[in-house]
Formats: C-alpha cells, sequence, structure tokens
C-alpha cells in the first residue's frame, strides 16, 4: 500500500509562489515509478497538471508550462511541485497521483488559492 499525503497549499496573490509537497509512506513507496500532480478547479474535470517518472522526461501540461517545475527526491518518496507566477485561474484542489507496479493511488488535496 501507499499513503500519500499532500501540502503547502494556500492563499496566494496572483504573481505569487507556492511549493506543494506530495509525500508517500507505506509498504510499497518504494516501487513508485512515478507521480502526477493533478488539479480540480470548482465546475471543471481534475486535469493533469506535471508528470514526473523514474528515469523519464518531466511532462507538463500547456497552461503551466514555464512557470510550474515538478521535481523529486532521490527515492521518489517526496515530489515537489515548485509553482511560480500563479495566476487566478490556478486556483483549484491540486492531488498527487503515485504509480506503483500494481496500481495507482491518490491523496486527499491541497487547495490553492490565487486572489487578490
Amino acid at each position: 500500500q501507499v499513503q500519500l499525503v499532500e501540502s503547502g497549499g494556500g492563499l496566494v496573490q496572483p504573481g505569487g509562489s507556492l511549493r506543494l509537497s506530495c509525500v508517500a509512506s507505506g509498504s510499497v513507496s518504494a516501487s513508485i515509478n512515478a507521480v502526477e500532480w493533478y488539479r480540480q478547479a470548482p465546475g471543471k474535470e481534475r486535469e493533469l497538471v506535471a508528470r514526473i517518472r523514474r528515469g523519464g522526461p518531466l511532462d507538463y501540461a500547456d497552461s503551466v508550462k514555464g512557470r510550474f517545475t515538478i521535481s523529486r527526491d532521490h527515492a521518489m518518496r517526496k515530489v515537489f511541485l515548485q509553482m511560480n507566477n500563479l495566476k487566478n485561474e490556478d486556483t483549484a484542489v491540486y492531488y498527487c497521483r503515485a504509480w506503483t507496479p500494481w496500481g495507482d493511488r491518490w491523496g486527499q488535496g491541497t487547495r490553492v488559492t490565487v486572489s487578490s
């Protein structure tokens, strides 16, 4: 099993920055081979924001390229999403999703509100 806990959300003004963290624990957390950040804004579908894989390229949604950066620790038990130059439209609940050879797990989400 893998448990994921997100943190780092909050209220920020447009143009500001936040750093989200996704921490994995559990008996198979060492087998995580990819982690994704998703977000879901009110009234909208959940969308993929960024993806990081062991030994693979980084992927970003077009809407966040150049502003968001996904990174991880060596063990891939901590994955971060650095969000710069935040915009009102980045307001959403952000979720991390981890993939193992046995399937995927989601965290509970952390809320990001961008507002002046």
